[in-house]
């Protein structure tokens, strides 16, 4: 584990958060206090890989969402609710879609289906990107810390660590969804 941390430490960050970003940067970020990473250079993989992520899916809805969906009636009927959910809840979304666990893809496609233009996504993706960095390094960063994590502890018990890191993503977005909808979710 070390040797693969040591070759491929913020580059298999990158990589991590642009396919499943709260369990990969849980994990990096608790063996900051062991100097394995640094936290900015930490907070910048992270922030790197999910805005990569979130720019693909926005660009794949606005260059082409629209036109699959007109070729799916179905699937159109399905996306009609969420699409008017987020019509009335835009910013609320835009402000905290990063945190919401499990709609790492919706989201950005639905965003760049809405028509949302590129800049204001832009100032959007890039400050909320850092914010969950952020906030999501500090609380791997503390985890880490209070639990004396290290490499081999990961290597030892690497299913546990990578179950519970899963389950405190899921709980900080569902937190941040209570918070932001209250209730209001479709």
């Amino acid at each position: 584990m070390e040797e693969f941390l040591d070759q491929y430490g913020y580059l298999a960050l990158s990589v991590g958060t642009f396919f499943e970003g709260e369990t990969a940067i849980l994990i990096v970020s608790s063996l900051i206090h062991r100097g394995v990473f640094l936290f900015p250079t930490t907070v910048l993989a992270a922030f790197g890989g999910s805005f990569v992520s979130d720019w693909l899916y926005y660009l794949i809805g606005r260059l082409n969402g629209k036109l699959f969906l007109s070729t799916r009636p179905k699937l159109q009927a399905r996306m009609l609710p969420l699409t008017n959910f987020f019509e009335r809840n835009r910013y609320q979304i835009l402000f905290s879609y990063r945190f919401l666990y499990g709609f790492r893809i919706i989201i950005p496609l639905m965003i760049g289906m809405s028509g949302l233009p590129p800049k204001r996504f832009l100032v959007f993706s890039t400050i909320t990107g850092l914010i969950w960095a952020t906030v999501v390094s500090t609380v791997g960063y503390w985890s880490g810390r209070i639990f004396n994590l290290d490499a081999q502890v990961f290597q030892d018990n690497l299913f546990f660590v990578v179950v519970g890191f899963a389950a405190l993503g899921l709980l900080i977005g569902l937190g941040v969804k209570k918070l932001t909808f209250k209730g209001n979710m479709v």
